[in-house]
């Protein structure tokens, strides 16, 4: 009788809880939506005046239906984690998890780059025209280099770099020399790096999570950070490593700030060196301090920001006493990007089709973990003024700083295309979003993310 009066009057949860699904199946719908209308209104716009330049907007690809050696991999290790990653998060080991996650990742990264073959999967990748590889020659003299390293980004004089070279500070470009002065040059080991570098991204969003919010929600973050669509682009470009040069200065602050590490002053310090690392590996990767803040802010301390801000000059300086100006390079960037295809791009259409690109890279779950992140968010803010905040609002705010970070990156103008490979950075810390949809959600949530993995990998070929 009690049963049947459950199911007959069913309680206030039960009916929160059916309306918060709903609410999560509309915003997926609302992401789909987004995704199509760039599409549509894409392809009339690239066919009008071929204003975009990219052959498959909004992503920078083209139509090519395929599948490769990777295709029997990418989709084992899909149904591997759809079916297993969330009771395997939730029980595995606490000291096993970061590994299993990074392998996890690793796998699922390797498969989707394989769905190409070797060569167009990863050992190319990085020796186009466009990439760091094609100027390892001209870095024989590495401090003649970066002194006259902002000479040669403007397009007109002789000897201009390649876009990707002229787009990044020399920090990017120089990591490849130095690749290749040990013994690991070509495409193959720099393609085989940036995806072993890029995947420890897992493990040091992971770290920050437990630090931050709790172990409950990094474990049930684990799944969608392994498989999630962004995959598709941490195979292809070096942007996968700069994400991870990213997360471990946010993961060292984050455990510099609770002092959950037996050294936090060094983490601290490790965590600024990175940052500043990070800044001269890409301009727009600046907006990570975005993040960095949210930690401090968080964690209710500034105790560790005086190890930051020292362990940020050590880069910067070096760099300065090498004779790189990282101002003016930044300030002929800006004069190259509107030289090129930037300056013809319709800001009308990539300052929102940029989100869309966003989308397709973080995946419905996160779209939908997103709008439950948003609808906390008041109640995240009040409590973080009170000081009475739980895991879940610190999780939020997490989150929601990672969007301000990407909006802001969006409403400059300068990330007008690509965004999918450029924001990877930003992607990573909106993921963990996922962790709020209900527990039973789960597997059709990660089914989702899989699926839209698989279709872009096998349906476009991607750039860069």
């Amino acid at each position: 009788m009690k049963t049947e009066e459950r199911t007959a009057h069913p309680t206030r949860d039960d009916t929160e809880d059916r309306t918060g699904r709903r609410l999560d199946l509309t915003a997926a719908a609302a992401g789909v939506l987004l995704v199509t209308a760039a599409v549509v209104v894409g392809r009339a716009i690239q066919s009008a005046d071929q204003s975009l330049f990219v052959h498959w907007p909004p992503l920078l690809a083209s139509w090519y239906p395929h599948i490769g050696p990777g295709t029997p991999a990418a989709a084992a290790v899909a149904a591997a984690v759809v079916a297993y990653g969330p009771p395997l998060a939730d029980r595995i080991r606490r000291r096993a998890l970061l590994p299993a996650a990074w392998a996890a990742s690793l796998a699922w990264v390797l498969s989707l780059a394989m769905i190409d073959g070797w060569g167009r999967g990863i050992a190319e990748r990085l020796t186009t025209k466009h990439e760091y590889l094609q100027v390892i020659d001209r870095f024989h003299d590495i401090g003649a280099a970066l002194h006259g390293f902002n000479g040669h980004i403007l397009i007109g004089p002789a000897g201009n770099w390649p876009a990707h070279v002229a787009g990044h500070p020399p920090g990017a470009t120089l990591t490849f020399v130095l690749l290749d002065r040990i013994g690991l040059g070509g495409g193959a080991w720099a393609g085989v790096w940036c995806i072993v570098a890029g995947t420890s991204a897992v493990p040091a969003a992971l770290i920050a999570l437990r630090a931050l919010a709790d172990e409950r929600l990094a474990r049930r973050a684990a799944p969608f950070l392994v498989l999630a669509p962004v995959a598709v682009w941490t195979g292809t470009s070096a942007d996968a490593y700069f994400t991870a040069v990213a997360a471990w200065s946010v993961a060292l602050l984050a455990v510099a700030a609770t002092r959950s590490v037996r050294l936090p002053c060094t983490a601290a310090l490790a965590s600024g060196l990175l940052y500043g690392l990070t800044c001269y590996l890409s301009y727009g990767l600046t907006l990570i301090a975005v993040l960095l803040l949210a930690v401090l802010v968080l964690t209710r301390t500034v105790r560790p920001l005086p190890f930051v801000l020292l362990g940020a000059l050590v880069v910067p300086a070096a760099f300065t006493l090498a004779g790189y100006n990282w101002w003016e390079g930044y300030r002929l960037l800006v004069e190259r990007y509107y030289q090129g295809a930037g300056g013809l791009r319709p800001y009308s259409y990539w300052v929102w089709a940029n989100l869309a690109c966003t989308t397709i890279a973080a995946g419905l779950a996160t779209v939908a973990g997103l709008r439950r992140a948003a609808a906390g968010a008041p109640g995240a803010v009040r409590a973080l003024r009170t000081g009475t905040g739980g895991p879940a609002q610190r999780l939020i705010l997490l989150t929601l700083a990672a969007l301000l970070a990407l909006l802001v990156a969006d409403l400059s103008g300068m990330s007008k295309a690509e965004t999918e490979r450029i924001w990877q950075p930003f992607i990573l810390w909106l993921l963990p979003a996922a962790a709020l949809l209900p527990t039973g959600t789960r597997r059709g949530w990660l089914a989702a993310q899989a699926v839209v993995a698989l279709l872009v990998n096998h349906l476009v070929w991607t750039g860069w």
